[in-house]
């Protein structure tokens, strides 16, 4: 797709690294948890998707935006997920964006098809895989939140591991809670990293220091499931190959089951350990 075909939307449509950190838990060490008590208490979250660049002049409001929201600051009565995929098709502006890949580029387009959109933007965010708006609308996307169908979070339990320094392998079970038709649907994990900050030299936003958080690292498949019913056991293992100054504390993992029409059924997060 053509760079012209792509926007960066303000609220009024205007277009416009790594540090070195000591490893937790090095060998063989295991460390098992389980979904927070109050995600379970309140029912299914709902699986919030910025799409970003930091070469976007208009992003780094809607990265605040959902920060908010992924710290529950609106206290919305449904509990939220959030994952921001920073997508390099504004890379050719002048700044390189550290954290975007053409995967989450391929990911954003497949949403754009799906929903009928005439053209990729950012930010962008998209609702439970079904509902889009700008993703510094706050009110808009507040109430596409709201609107959201609700499914029930998984019951995973999550084994982590490092079998070595460079990587993080991670075992889950559990219940996906929503029945899987014939059609099918994949389980994914995306392995997501917050607090991060960046000092952006070139491009749009150029002289400020960017903050991102949920920033998601790496996206790896766990299992491809249909005709499952709710309550049937599924487990898997996944592997994320891991960067320069990985540290465990600023990350997380979220599970999410989501169909051939890019449609999510059901999502859990969970905290990676201190010690892993």
């Amino acid at each position: 797709m053509a760079p012209r075909l792509f926007s960066c939307f303000g609220k009024c449509n205007s277009s416009s690294s790594s540090s070195s950190t000591s490893m937790h838990g090095k060998g063989k060490s295991n460390v098992t948890v389980d979904a927070s008590a109050e995600e379970q208490r309140r029912g299914g979250a709902v699986l919030v998707e910025l799409f970003s660049s930091q070469g976007c002049v208009t992003s780094p409001e809607a990265e605040l935006l959902v920060s908010r929201l992924g710290r529950g600051d609106f206290a919305l009565e449904t509990p939220v997920i959030v994952l921001g995929f920073h997508v390099d098709y504004w890379d050719y502006m002048g700044w390189k964006d550290p954290f975007g890949s053409s995967q989450w580029t391929v990911r954003q387009k497949a949403y754009v098809e799906a929903l009928k959109l005439d053209t990729m933007f950012t930010p962008q965010v998209v609702v439970q895989g079904r509902a889009q708006c700008v993703g510094n609308e706050e009110e808009s996307l507040l109430s596409s939140i709201m609107n959201a169908p609700k499914f029930p979070s998984p019951t995973f339990q999550a084994t982590f591991q490092r079998p070595t320094s460079e990587s993080l392998q991670v075992s889950l079970s559990g219940a996906l809670r929503t029945k899987v038709d014939s059609n099918g649907a994949n389980v994914m994990a995306a392995l997501y990293e917050s607090g991060l900050l960046t000092d952006c030299s070139k491009g749009e936003n150029k002289g400020r220091v960017l903050s991102n958080d949920y920033v998601v690292r790496k996206l790896e498949k766990l299992a491809t499931v249909k005709d499952v019913s709710a309550k049937k056991t599924v487990s898997g293992t996944v592997n994320f190959s891991l960067w320069e100054g990985f540290n465990s504390s600023k990350c997380g993992i979220v599970v999410f089951v989501q169909d051939n029409s890019h449609q999510i059924f059901g999502s859990q997060n969970f905290q990676l350990p201190d010690n892993i």
